[in-house]
């Protein structure tokens, strides 16, 4: 053993491995293997605070069955409370896409865990005579039941803060909405011109649909809640205790402080990913509605001169190298970009799903990778989108008036009055002759001025209204 290395050994032989490192011959191995994307499962410290709660959970369960000698048990403990604070996440090396089912990430854990906790009973690194990473560490257990827990558990971790973001942009949406409920504006459909409504009402939208995302997450969130902790490598339990399942759940609930239950058919559960699917598809689904939101900030701030112009986007950054005092829509076009990204996401979760083959989905770690960097980049698009764009926000009133008053779709509000086909005679009559409804209706004398106001009032053309037919009973 040299000065900076140390020997250790594993099925396939001797391995140097740092002699400063935590992890050992395992993670080392794999460490040489995956040198794949270039990002380390510690850029997920969600998943690797949950490696560490499973860990502790399966040590106090096995200490409570008379498994674990307590000193291993306090040790093991103190090492995971200690990476549960954020220590020793550097030394989670492993790619995050890696063959194997996710064996090389519940080994790096295992290591860790294990020379931390030597140091902790005052032995070296790697006198695993004293306490082992596969025997004691990872008493009870499988890569196939610690893996999927732990990404569960990280999941959960991580889409709360998703929900705090989407709760915060829907909230300044929702002060938009009630900035702009006075302005009145032409609605849009297929990009023509349809009826009025309110600036405020087409924000109100926006902060609906995201509660309705907001809802959608939250059921799947429950979904990923049942885990199947004391399976083991294919759901019979095989190695591990009868009780030990029911204790190790209840260990992890205490630590985590989330609502997590065990599957009723840990079989079945170990081959499944039915709930990552749910969680991929509604992130899928909030990805695309932000989208289109986005896709209609740019549309309603186009221009600014010689596009809608209806609203203004708070101004970020030069737009061009070439061309000056150009502003472009940054905040919308980089939530966009995430929003394809997380589209793409889903494929991957979905292929990889079903590529599973009879009691195990060995393509585990790539779906982790793809639900983590989902979550993770939509909680910073909406966040983003929140601070540097939405509350930033104004209305130009003199536009959007213009708009309304020189619609020809102003002309369908006085349907239920003079009827459709007057109206459309009236319709085409103004775009012919490039006047506006008002004018024509009081040409050929179909109303009053007075009953004209009356019926392109504000109030009246934004909402349902009862009204009797000229010339005709109800």
């Amino acid at each position: 053993m040299s000065k900076l290395m140390r020997t250790e050994y594993d099925l396939l032989g001797a391995c140097e491995v740092p002699a400063a490192a935590y992890y050992g011959v395992h993670t080392e191995r794999a460490r040489r293997n995956f040198q794949i994307t270039g990002t380390a499962v510690s850029s997920f410290p969600d998943l690797i605070v949950a490696l560490a709660a499973v860990k502790q959970a399966a040590a106090q369960a096995n200490a409570s069955l008379g498994l674990l000698a307590p000193h291993k048990r306090d040790a093991i403990a103190a090492a995971c409370e200690e990476i549960r604070a954020g220590a020793l996440h550097d030394q989670f090396v492993i790619d995050v896409i890696q063959g194997g089912a996710g064996t090389s990430t519940n080994m790096n854990a295992n290591e860790v865990i294990c020379n931390r906790a030597l140091e902790i009973l005052g032995h070296s690194k790697g006198e695993y005579q004293f306490l082992h990473p596969n025997e004691d560490v990872n008493m009870a257990q499988s890569t196939n039941d610690v893996y999927p827990t732990a990404i569960r558990i990280a999941a959960c971790l991580a889409v709360e803060r998703l929900l705090a973001a989407m709760a915060y942009l829907r909230g300044h949406f929702a002060a938009k909405a009630a900035e702009f409920a006075p302005l009145l504006k032409i609605g849009r459909t297929q990009l023509q011109d349809a009826v009025p409504m309110t600036l405020g009402q087409e924000f109100s939208a926006y902060d609906v649909m995201l509660g309705e995302d907001i809802a959608r997450l939250r059921e799947a969130e429950a979904l990923i809640r049942e885990v199947n902790l004391g399976a083991t490598a294919i759901g019979t339990g095989i190695t591990a205790h009868p009780e030990y399942a029911a204790r190790a759940v209840e260990q992890l609930r205490l630590l985590t402080q989330l609502d997590l239950s065990s599957s009723p058919n840990l079989i079945e559960a170990t081959q499944d990913c039915g709930a990552f699917i749910q969680l991929s598809g509604v992130l899928k689904r909030t990805a695309v509605k932000l989208s289109k939101v986005c896709n209609d900030l740019r549309l309603l701030s186009s221009g600014p001169r010689s596009g809608l112009g209806e609203i203004n986007l708070p101004a970020m950054q030069a737009g061009s190298s070439i061309m000056p005092g150009k502003v472009n829509p940054v905040i919308p076009e980089v939530v966009n970009q995430i929003a394809f990204e997380v589209i793409g996401s889903d494929l991957t979760v979905t292929f990889a799903a079903e590529a599973g083959q009879l009691q195990l989905n060995a393509f585990e770690p790539v779906i982790a990778n793809a639900l983590f960097r989902s979550v993770r980049h939509l909680t910073n698009g909406c966040m983003t989108l929140a601070d540097l764009c939405i509350k930033g926000i104004t209305a130009n009133p003199e536009r959007l008036a213009e708009g309304v008053e020189r619609s020809i779709a102003l002309v369908t509000a006085l349907n239920p009055v003079i009827g459709y086909k007057m109206a459309t005679a009236v319709a085409a009559e103004a775009f012919a002759n490039g006047t506006n409804v008002r004018q024509v209706v009081l040409d050929r004398g179909l109303m009053t001025r007075e009953q004209l106001d009356e019926a392109l009032r504000h109030e009246v053309l934004i909402q349902p209204r009862a009204c009797v037919p000229a010339g005709r009973n109800p």
